[in-house]
């Protein structure tokens, strides 16, 4: 059975997203998401996390949601199966 590796992303909404992301860095060592390639993403345990604060306006995930959770897993077929 197939089982879910870590968590592959946190998306949320924020009041002021870069000013949020610069404080989880500052107090709690998590970098923000990468937004080009010279940026490194946070890696917890055997994978990169994206953590990362959204506009309250953003359309990157559906308006009547607060937040979207990715799951890393290694064979996808094999957990939808």
């Amino acid at each position: 059975m197939e089982k879910v590796q870590g968590i592959g992303g946190l998306f949320f909404r924020a009041k002021d997203p870069t000013a949020l992301a610069q404080w989880y860095e500052t107090h709690l060592g998590i970098n923000p998401a990468p937004t080009n390639m010279e940026m490194k993403p946070w890696v917890a345990g055997e994978g990169v996390t994206v953590f990362a604060p959204f506009d309250q306006t953003t359309d990157y995930f559906p308006a009547d949601g607060t937040f979207m959770l990715n799951f890393r897993v290694g064979n996808l077929d094999a957990m939808l199966a």
